[in-house]
């Protein structure tokens, strides 16, 4: 006989998952430095739709978190 015997399926079934490993080894690495997008941390990622300090400081005034001088004094600075 040739060898092809019980161990020739597992020889091609161990260079598949061999070669499955190594693509998906390289996909990884290519996503982790590709990126320059900040994996996590404390801030949300920037988006066009995050709102200006003029709509929080209008916020903080109708929740009644400062007073409307400090209100008028924060959006003139803003403003300025």
């Amino acid at each position: 006989m040739m060898g092809f015997g019980f161990g020739f399926p597992f020889m091609w079934l161990f260079w598949i998952l061999i070669i499955g490993l190594v693509i998906w080894a390289v996909v990884q690495i290519a996503n982790r430095s590709g990126s320059n997008q900040p994996t996590g941390g404390p801030y949300p990622p920037y988006t066009s739709q995050q709102e200006d300090a003029l709509e929080v400081l209008k916020r903080r005034y109708a929740r009644g978190e400062i007073t409307k001088s400090e209100y008028e004094e924060m959006r003139r600075d803003l403003l300025a």
